[in-house]
Parts: C-alpha cells; structure tokens; sequence
C-alpha cells in the first residue's frame, strides 16, 4: 500500500556531508513516524533517527549532533541530513515509515564513508 523510495547514497570522505531523502506514497504519511535504519556489513540492522509525525526527533547516540532528520508533509518526504561522517558510518540506510501496526520499509540506499 506505501511504497518509500531512497535517494542520495553515495561514496564521501570522511568528515563530508550526505542528505538522503525518502518519498513516501500513499495518504498517511502526515500521520505516521518516519524512521531511518541502517545495516552495515556483518552488523544488526540499528535505527538511526525517527520524526514522530508531530516533529519530535530521536537520535542513536552515534548520530547525535552529526544527523539530522526532518520530514515535509507537503512533499511527502523524510530527510536524513548526514555531517561530519567517518568510515563507521558505511552502510545501506533504509527508510522506515511506521504507522500503527503498519511498517513498510525503502529497498535501501548505500552509502559508503572511506577515503
């Protein structure tokens, strides 16, 4: 029923900046939290910020003061504003929307932090 889609992976330096993005279709993204995970190799899939849909954000302690996310309701998209990355960083980011006992999920965006 949602279908979200991941943009703006990439390779970068460290210390370089990346934005991802995610669209979301469907009607209930206003109304949902919109979550970013990310799964390097070998590792658990962990979560890295959620938006709740009234705008309070939550970060993993590894992006805290580093990410940043943010959503448009009107454009129906979730942001993932990447500063200051290091190498720990590599790995595939998923877009999560969560509503109730929905939870659809992006095909993944990679990104990769090395020099």
């Amino acid at each position: 029923q949602v279908q979200l889609v991941e943009s703006g992976g990439g390779l970068v330096q460290p210390g370089g900046s990346l934005r991802l993005s995610c669209v979301a279709s469907g009607s209930i993204f206003s109304i949902a939290a919109m979550n970013w995970y990310r799964q390097a190799p070998g590792k658990e899939r962990e979560l890295v910020a959620r938006i709740s849909s009234g705008g309070s954000t939550n970060y993993a302690d590894s992006a805290k003061g580093r990410f940043t996310i943010s959503r448009d309701n009107a454009l129906n998209t979730a942001y993932l504003q990447m500063n200051s990355l290091k190498p720990e960083d590599t790995a595939v980011y998923y877009c999560n929307l969560r509503r109730l006992a929905m939870d659809y999920w992006g095909k993944g965006t990679l990104v990769t932090v090395s020099s």
